[in-house]
């Protein structure tokens, strides 16, 4: 996925941000056994945001979002993306890297 002619770490905090307020502070039930956990600040350029199960000891991640260059280039990956729920994932991403703030 490409988005914008922006760099990871802005398209990153865009995704995050619309995560936050779309899919967990909306109490979206599709992503409500998840929490999310943020690598914003990364020594590889690579910034991620991560879904993993809430209240689980396994802290594998079931969805990584990452974003890399500039313009930056995104990538969604994991066991979420072979789950009915990917489509709208991959939707949701691209229009919060584009910079939209909505919700649908």
């Amino acid at each position: 996925m490409r988005a914008t002619n922006h760099s990871a770490d802005d398209v990153i905090h865009r995704v995050m941000k619309g995560a936050s307020s779309c899919w967990f502070k909306s109490s979206d039930p599709a992503f409500k056994a998840y929490k999310m956990d943020a690598e914003l600040t990364s020594f590889s350029g690579q910034p991620r945001i991560l879904l993993v199960r809430k209240g689980s000891s396994d802290i594998r991640p079931l969805l990584v979002v990452m974003a890399s260059g500039a313009p930056a280039k995104l990538e969604a990956f994991g066991p979420l993306m072979n789950e009915p729920v990917s489509s709208r994932i991959s939707t949701d991403v691209k229009r919060w890297a584009a910079g939209s703030t909505s919700c649908q």
